[in-house]
């Protein structure tokens, strides 16, 4: 079925809802994809945007303020936004793996289990009444408890905090976070068993972001290995797959329709976030970037992280938001000849992202 790079691609296009959506909410698409990496939250917003035509920055930030869409420190780790139904299963999950992964950083830093016990309980009565407060202000709550916050003390405190499930992220104060009690801003949502939790993660990645290898979910999911591969077998029967070039790619649903599909046809053209999932999702990005990235198209040697133009679905670029005193607009730096129908759609994923971000039409 995916013969071709080309087809991969436009599957995982129709997957992750960037050529053809089906939600109308920044809800529904967090939820449907499970966990969307947020640490440039500007991005973040956009990445959403980008998969619900007609929902303006404004609205992903109102649905974030009200709790909509969490963001917190969960798989591998950084910031993702996540569903207040998922947030505690999917915690439970890749918590113990990411506390291992810094138990190191916490020694040398002089934090152990009893004072990350006396530091939770200390925010947790801080934030108690949807008391939201600012990180400076916790820091204050901290100082007040003589707990110490110098150098990166202050950071793996909140991790650690987030990863215990004692907080999540609050509504915003002007352009400062906040941190808000996660009983409070997802009370009554569900756990799961470690199997459970295992073979709901993975099915949830493949379905939304398949054709995936193995590598490529454990590398997303930060899981070992081992615990990806155990969730994949607790599944099996409701994936297919295929071998292509020597590597199994695993997918939802048949796909046979999007795959014959050409790149061209589904216009898949856009202004990529940066760390979005189209590219982020995956280990191997071959088939996005080329074996060969071009300067212009790279920012330390990794044009995941630098604002791609993405055009018929593999990176021909960048774009960089330009903000003046009497406009915003994009700079696009392009790689490649382009011919009209490709100028014309470039035009128009560059007014689809000023619309986003403006609230209005260009």
């Amino acid at each position: 079925m995916f013969s071709k790079a080309s087809a991969i691609l436009a599957a995982r296009l129709a997957n992750q809802q960037i050529t053809a959506s089906s939600f109308g909410s920044a809800g529904e698409i967090v939820q449907y994809l499970g966990a969307m990496q947020a640490q440039d939250f500007a991005m973040a917003k956009w990445a959403i945007g980008l998969r619900v035509p007609g929902l303006l920055d404004a609205d992903v930030e109102a649905a974030f303020n009200k709790g909509e869409i969490l963001r917190t420190h969960v798989l591998r780790p950084t910031w993702h936004f996540v569903s207040p139904a998922d947030i505690k299963w999917m915690l439970q999950l890749t918590a113990p793996r990411i506390k291992a992964l810094s138990a190191y950083y916490h020694r040398a830093s002089g934090l152990d289990g009893r004072l990350f016990k006396k530091s939770g309980n200390a925010i947790a009565k801080a934030l108690e009444g949807n008391n939201y407060l600012t990180r400076t202000e916790i820091q204050q709550v901290l100082a007040k408890a003589k707990i110490k916050t110098e150098g990166l003390q202050l950071t793996y405190i909140m991790m650690q905090a987030e990863l215990d499930a004692i907080i999540c992220s609050g509504p915003r104060q002007g352009k400062q976070f906040t941190y808000a009690l996660l009983e409070e801003r997802a009370p009554g949502t569900k756990s799961l068993y470690r199997q459970e939790g295992l073979a709901t993660l993975a099915l949830r990645y493949f379905t939304t972001r398949g054709p995936a290898t193995l590598n490529d979910y454990a590398t997303w999911s930060g899981l070992a290995v081992k615990d990806a591969k155990e969730g994949v077998s607790l599944i099996e029967e409701k994936l297919h797959t295929e071998t292509i070039d020597e590597k199994e790619y695993y997918f939802g649903e048949e796909l046979a329709a999007v795959a014959n599909r050409t790149l061209s046809k589904t216009q898949a053209t856009f202004l990529m976030p940066d760390y979005d999932e189209y590219a982020i999702s995956y280990k191997d990005r071959t088939e996005l970037f080329g074996e060969r990235k071009s300067n212009a198209n790279t920012k330390a040697g990794n044009p995941v992280f630098y604002h791609s133009l993405i055009l018929n679905g593999v990176a021909a670029g960048t774009w960089q938001k330009i903000i003046t005193r009497k406009q915003v607009d994009v700079n696009l730096t392009i790689t490649r000849k382009l011919n009209k129908t490709q100028h014309q759609a470039v035009e128009k994923a560059v007014k689809r992202y000023l619309q986003f971000v403006t609230g209005r039409k260009k």
